[in-house]
């Protein structure tokens, strides 16, 4: 008998965190890496080195493959277009896709869907922004339209000479800009949506998502104190993003949540989208009945999709960025002893200041212990001194 295959796209922290996944249901996981010492390279058998840009790679990677997926979302589109063409099952597709990789296009397209928006506008030149900024309180947000992740290609500008830089790069053949108004949201929520090609979606609780520096710090499973009606809408957009734009795979939809101006319920406004599992997701790897991983497999496959379900009132997912530590592991041996129930996941990654080393769950039903164990563990990891003396008997962590 030959096991499914699904090749991915990409070898970091995504890719590898579907390996398990994908041993647990018998798949073949078959992943294009960077380098041989790649974060998946390190736990994928069948990791062939090369680029996400290589089309030769990629035509080999998707031999005999049942579905190529992605871990990341710059690959060129063209390339998909001629794959699909040639019968290859690619989840998402290339039209999909687009809408993840080009801001401009995604904006303009959740706008025909009547999908709740920042006010935006696409750039052609600094006089553009400077009627932007006066039309809209004389500060804005302004972006490129490919490339930015966690906070690059962002920028919080007064005036249009704060991005003439920007400017001059998109001249010489640079992602062309957009800008957005600066929200004034009141949190970020995300909810992450799942969806195989016959036509099946399911989406998991609503999480809130804490920035610090543009990049996702911990995430909350579900959004404490989040209005029902706030969530209805939420899981609302989500949902139909993802049949309007044809998704298949995880779809991550990222909110801001916004009071509303008639004093109802907070409205939510769409900030970005992956086509992916994602960040705000990981908690779904201990907190839930199906992880976004795993659920991922299984819908780029066009199986049944599984059960969403939380399997406790509460999961903090903290992540852990950067370390003093030349080696996060060697904490382990600390968080273990100090909370058993801290489930922790290290992505095999040299350290760098900032970096995304790993994450760390913590789930349970005080709120305010979840977060407090979660917030430890990875300050543990992180090397901080302060965080390895031993807790009181009283601290200690239901069941333990």
């Amino acid at each position: 008998m030959t096991a499914p295959v699904v090749a991915v796209v990409g070898g970091g922290q995504l890719a590898r965190m579907m390996a398990p996944a994908a041993t647990a249901l018998g798949l073949h996981l078959r992943v294009l890496v960077e380098s041989p010492t790649s974060s998946a390279a390190q736990v994928v058998v069948d990791a062939p080195v090369g680029a996400a840009s290589d089309e030769a790679a990629i035509i080999r990677l998707a031999e005999g493959a049942d579905a190529l997926t992605f871990e990341h979302e710059h690959v060129p589109n063209a390339l998909l277009d001629r794959l699909e063409a040639a019968g290859v099952a690619v989840h998402p597709d290339a039209a999909a896709l687009v809408h993840a990789q080009d801001k401009i296009v995604m904006r303009t397209r959740l706008a025909a869907l009547g999908i709740p928006v920042p006010a935006w506008a696409a750039l052609a030149s600094p006089a553009d922004l400077a009627r932007f900024l006066a039309d809209h309180g004389g500060e804005a947000v302004v972006k490129t339209s490919r490339g930015g992740y966690d906070g690059k290609g962002v920028r919080v500008v007064r005036s249009a000479d704060e991005a003439a830089d920007w400017f001059a790069a998109a001249a010489c053949g640079g992602a062309p800009l957009l800008v957005e108004e600066k929200v004034p949201f009141t949190r970020e929520l995300a909810v992450l949506v799942a969806r195989r090609p016959s036509g099946e979606t399911r989406t998991w609780p609503v999480v809130e998502s804490v920035q610090r520096e543009g990049v996702c710090s911990e995430v909350v499973a579900p959004a404490p104190d989040l209005d029902p009606a706030t969530r209805a809408e939420a899981v609302d957009v989500a949902t139909r993003i993802a049949r309007g734009l044809g998704v298949t795979g995880v779809l991550a939809v990222e909110l801001f949540e916004v009071a509303d101006a008639a004093g109802g319920p907070p409205r939510v406004l769409v900030n970005e989208l992956a086509m992916r599992p994602h960040n705000s997701g990981h908690w779904t790897i201990d907190g839930a009945v199906t992880s976004q991983f795993e659920q991922h497999l299984r819908a780029v496959l066009d199986l049944p999709l599984g059960d969403t379900a939380p399997r406790s009132t509460w999961t903090v997912m903290a992540n852990l960025l950067g370390s003093t530590l030349e080696d996060p592991t060697l904490a382990l041996a600390d968080v273990a002893r100090l909370d058993p129930g801290a489930k922790v996941h290290l992505y095999g990654k040299e350290v760098r200041a900032g970096r995304k080393l790993g994450h760390v769950n913590v789930s349970g039903e005080d709120l305010a212990d979840v977060r407090r164990r979660a917030v430890r563990a990875v300050a543990l990891l992180h090397g901080a001194p302060s965080a390895r003396r031993e807790h009181d008997p009283a601290d200690a962590p239901a069941g333990t």
